[in-house]
């Protein structure tokens, strides 16, 4: 394994810069691209639907999953059937819970059996992962977005939690399992050997696991020990 293209998962592009996405999607290596609106805040985007709607003149042959932005169940069903009409190649992201811990399933139920493409967010746990699965449409695509970096952010092993997750949704075959919150490239190769169906990566992680993914570790080695050459002889370092 030496590359992105050689592994045996779909990679997704997550991030709200413009010119990132689209070039991102130009890769044939890329299967499809996500984003929230935490990420669209910190590029400085100021308009959601305009720019979201922006970007699908451009995406429109691969999967995009766009956010709700609302707390209120019933809001949040008016506007993922918005969101939903923009184009045919959006999910609609539906986080599992709302802010209060109020769970989303009854609103994931009614959408799923509209026909609605879910992308099911902020999931971490095997309880939620079990509800979902018996909660989907079996005959809609959908996502189900485990967020395997959080995990491990709490000093927890997420690869056999993503491997149940895996199992649970084994029935429901337009049911895809995402690997999200990459931290590193070398999450993108567990979500890979985990059995996971797409890893949504970052940007930057994208352009450091194409430089780097496969790369000899002593070649790698003597990259570092330029660098820091290099770095003190630019300070004008003496001793």
């Amino acid at each position: 394994m030496n590359t992105l293209q050689e592994l045996d998962v779909q990679i997704y592009a997550d991030g709200a810069d413009k010119s990132g996405i689209l070039d991102l999607y130009a890769q044939p290596f890329i299967k499809g691209l996500t984003t929230n609106p935490t990420l669209m805040r910190k590029a400085g985007i100021a308009d959601y639907e305009g720019f979201s709607r922006d970007i699908l003149q451009s995406v429109t042959d691969k999967p995009i999953s766009l956010e709700v932005l609302t707390d209120d169940p019933a809001e949040m069903k008016r506007q993922a059937l918005k969101i939903a009409s923009w184009a045919d190649n959006v999910y609609v992201k539906i986080p599992i819970t709302n802010s209060e811990g109020k769970s989303s399933l009854p609103l994931i139920k009614e959408l799923a059996v509209e026909g609605v493409k879910l992308n099911i967010t902020a999931i971490l746990t095997l309880d939620q992962v079990a509800g979902v699965a018996d909660t989907l449409n079996p005959a809609v695509p959908a996502v189900v977005s485990v967020f395997a970096g959080r995990i491990a952010d709490t000093g927890v092993d997420p690869i056999p939690i993503m491997q149940e997750s895996k199992t649970m949704l084994r029935e429901l075959l337009k049911a895809e399992l995402l690997w999200a919150s990459v931290r590193e490239v070398l999450n993108i190769v567990q979500a890979a050997e985990s059995g996971c169906d797409i890893v949504t990566v970052p940007h930057s992680i994208l352009a450091k696991a194409g430089k780097l993914l496969g790369m000899d570790l002593g070649e790698l080695s003597l990259d570092t020990v330029r660098m820091f050459a290099h770095d003190a002889e630019a300070a004008g370092y003496t001793l």
